[in-house]
C-alpha cells in the first residue's frame, strides 16, 4: 500500500450512532446515551475540523485487524516531495497518543514531520474513533491488548520497521511493544512517558508521626480524575455529566484550547476531548486495569526497560515544567547505556510537550529521524 499515491475522502467510513428504542419501554439506560451530546458522528465532524488544517496529503482510513477490530488512522506524507518514491522508502515514524487522546493532538506536528518520510498515526484500541472493545481486569492480559493490537495494525499496514515515538501512555505500551517486537523498532521516542517509576514506599521522617512522600505535585486536573479513580472508570465522571459534559472539559481542561489557541478561536479542541472521552468506555477500562491510580503503573517499566536491545536506540522527551518526573529517564540511561540512551528536556513545555512548544519539539524528532534511513 502506497499512501504517496493513494488518496481518500475523511468520510468514507461506517460510523454508527446509538439510538435509543421509542417503541419498547423506556429504561434508565435507554435515555443514557441521548443525554449525552455525543456520538461517534460528532467526534467525527469535531476531528475533521482538526485535520482539515493539515497542508500535505493525508490518507485516513478505518484499518480492520486480524481480529475485525478497526484502528482509525491517519497518513500523512509530503505533497511537495519531487521523488515521491525515495520518501516512501524512508523509515516511517509512526505518532502514538497518551491516555484519552487521539490523532487530532498531533494537529501541530504532522506537516512538520512529513517533511522527508510518511507519518502515521492512529487511535489506540479503545480509545478516539478505534473499536472499543473489552478489557481484561487483569494488568499484564490489558497490556498485552494494547501492544498485540499495535502489531496487528503494524501487519495489515504492511510496515516493515519504523521509528515509534509514544507521548504518555503511548510511551508505556510503545516501549512494551519495542520489547515485544525489538526487530520492528529502529529508534524508541518516548514524550513524557507514563508508567516508568514504581511506586514510592512511604518514609517516616525522624521526629514525625505523619507518613511523608517526596513527589512533583500533579496538575489539578490530574488530582480531580484521581480522586473518583478507584470507584469509577477514570473518564467516568465526563459521561455522568451528560449535557453539562462539555462545560466540564472546558472548566478542567482550559489549556487545551490555550495550545491550539491559534488555529482555533472557538471549542474546537476541547470539544474533540469531550467527544474522543464521552463514548462507551474501553481502553479507559484497560488503563485503570494497568494502573494503580493514575500517576503510577502496577508493573512499572523501569523493571523491564532492561529487556530493550542494548543497542536500540532510546530518546525520551520531557516538559521541563511537566508532572512527569523526568528522573526516571536518568535511570535508564544508568540501566542502559549513555551509548543508545538520550534524555532531552524541552523547555518552557508541560506534559503535552508537543503542543506547549511544537517548534522545539518538531526539531528534535526530526533530527532523530534524520538518523534513520
Amino acid at each position: 500500500m502506497d499512501p504517496a499515491t493513494t488518496a481518500a475522502p475523511l468520510t468514507n467510513d461506517c460510523d454508527t450512532e446509538v439510538k435509543t428504542n421509542k417503541t419498547g419501554p423506556r429504561s434508565f439506560w435507554s435515555w443514557w446515551p441521548s443525554w449525552r451530546p455525543t456520538s461517534m458522528s460528532l467526534l467525527k465532524t469535531t476531528e475533521s475540523r482538526i485535520l482539515a488544517c493539515i497542508q500535505n496529503d493525508l490518507w485516513a482510513r478505518f484499518v480492520t485487524l486480524q481480529n475485525h477490530n478497526r484502528i482509525w488512522t491517519l497518513t500523512v506524507t509530503n505533497k511537495g516531495v519531487r521523488k515521491p518514491d525515495e520518501q516512501a522508502h524512508k523509515t516511517p515514524l509512526v505518532m502514538v497518543h497518551g491516555f484519552g487522546g487521539g490523532v487530532g493532538l498531533w494537529i501541530r506536528n504532522l506537516d512538520a514531520l512529513s517533511h522527508s518520510r510518511p507519518v502515521y498515526a492512529f487511535d489506540l484500541l479503545g480509545f478516539g474513533r478505534s473499536s472499543r472493545p473489552p478489557f481484561p481486569s487483569d494488568a499484564a492480559k490489558a497490556e498485552e491488548q494494547f501492544v498485540n493490537s499495535i502489531e496487528q495494525w503494524r501487519q495489515s499496514v504492511g510496515l516493515e520497521n519504523m521509528i515509534l515515538l509514544g507521548h504518555s501512555l503511548g510511551g508505556y505500551l510503545a516501549t512494551s511493544y519495542a520489547i515485544q517486537y525489538p526487530s520492528r523498532v529502529s529508534h524508541l521516542i518516548l514524550v513524557d512517558p507514563w508508567g516508568f517509576p514504581e511506586r514510592p514506599k512511604p518514609q517516616i521522617q525522624e521526629g514525625q508521626r505523619s507518613e511523608v512522600v517526596k513527589r512533583p505535585s500533579p496538575p489539578r486536573w490530574v488530582k480531580a480524575i484521581a480522586a473518583i479513580v478507584s470507584l469509577f472508570n477514570p473518564l467516568a465522571v465526563i459521561r455522568a455529566a451528560g449535557p453539562w459534559g462539555p462545560g466540564l472539559v472546558n472548566r478542567f481542561r482550559p489549556d487545551f484550547k490555550r495550545k491550539f489557541e491559534d488555529l482555533f478561536d472557538d471549542n474546537t479542541m476541547t470539544q474533540y476531548i469531550y467527544h474522543c472521552n464521552a463514548q462507551t468506555p474501553s481502553g479507559e477500562v484497560g488503563f485503570r486495569a494497568m494502573s494503580e491510580s493514575l500517576g503510577w503503573a502496577k508493573r512499572p517499566m523501569l523493571q523491564r526497560v532492561h529487556l530493550l536491545p542494548p543497542s536500540m536506540p532510546l530518546t525520551m522527551l520531557y516538559g521541563e515544567q511537566s508532572w512527569v518526573d523526568s528522573s526516571s529517564g536518568d535511570k535508564v540511561v544508568q540501566i542502559r547505556s549513555p551509548a543508545h540512551t538520550r534524555v532531552l528536556l524541552i523547555n518552557a513545555a508541560s506534559h503535552h510537550v508537543y503542543a506547549d512548544q511544537p517548534g522545539e519539539f518538531n526539531k528534535v524528532v526530526e533530527n532523530i529521524c534524520k538518523s534513520v534511513k
